[in-house]
């Protein structure tokens, strides 16, 4: 039996530039775990040798590997590895570990460049075993508990541009 696709995505709608928020969500460093609740890294990054020292072949040589502490109680580890990265507008990505698949984030500028829609599209299948037996029937409580960690992690975001850093307390 071939595990559910998830097609989820978010749109948060963010009161800066799409410069300042790329800054924070690009940052070759991840800075994701200081400002999103419930998100720490599983492992250090890995990044192998870049094609370049362009922003854009620096994020495509990372690998992420984060744990997503869902608000049902269980831990998501996760790689996210950037195979597409255009500054300041998108980026592409694999995961792998917990959860397999792509995703996409685009930033549109709104408001006449002062904010930005940020569109999140994320298509992941579970490689858990116990998550593919329940999710015939947990499918709508795992996907209120995607939900529930984006808006989070916007709130978070959120904090980290009214702050002009990206470290909060957990």
């Amino acid at each position: 039996m071939t595990p559910r696709l998830f097609d989820l995505s978010s749109t948060w709608h963010l009161p800066a530039p799409p410069d300042e928020v790329w800054a924070i969500i690009a940052d070759i460093d991840m800075s994701w775990p200081q400002w999103w609740p419930h998100c720490s890294f599983a492992a250090p990054l890995v990044r192998t040798e870049p094609s370049s020292n362009s922003l854009e072949d620096i994020l495509k040589a990372t690998t992420a590997h984060l744990n997503f502490k869902a608000s049902l109680g269980y831990t998501l580890t996760i790689t996210i590895h950037p195979t597409r990265v255009v500054t300041p507008r998108e980026i592409e990505f694999d995961a792998a570990g917990h959860l397999h698949g792509t995703g996409r984030v685009t930033l549109c500028p709104e408001t006449s460049g002062e904010a930005t829609r940020m569109d999140i599209e994320w298509k992941v299948r579970p490689t858990q075993r116990w998550m593919n037996l329940l999710t015939p029937l947990a499918a709508p409580a795992f996907t209120a508990a995607h939900a529930f960690m984006m808006r989070r992690g916007e709130k978070g975001l959120l904090w980290a541009l009214a702050n002009g850093t990206a470290k909060q307390t957990q």
